[in-house]
């Protein structure tokens, strides 16, 4: 689902919101989000899932396919999604 069609989705569901402050409210929660992970703190949604960090080691023997070259690769942190059990139950259904 992208941004237009969850403002279509929500404007249908609450009439009475006009589309800008449906599309402030979505900023508010993504950059809310966003924020968060940026000071390194893990956030949950009870029911939906929770956003965390994995830190993935330094890798000295990584090799570039192309010229089969060694390349280093530092040490970095990717962000994570756990879908919540209900979650999961209503995808599995």
């Amino acid at each position: 689902m992208s941004r237009p069609e969850l403002i279509k989705k929500l404007k249908q569901k609450n009439p009475k919101l006009n589309q800008s402050e449906i599309e402030a409210t979505i900023d508010i929660f993504l950059e809310s989000i966003s924020s968060a992970l940026k000071k390194g703190i893990a956030v949950e949604i009870r029911g939906f899932g929770r956003w965390y960090f994995k830190k993935l080691k330094e890798n000295f023997n990584a090799r570039n396919p192309a010229t089969n070259e060694l390349i280093y690769k530092p040490e970095r942190v990717k962000v994570r999604f756990k879908a919540s059990k209900k979650l999961n139950e209503i995808i599995n259904k």
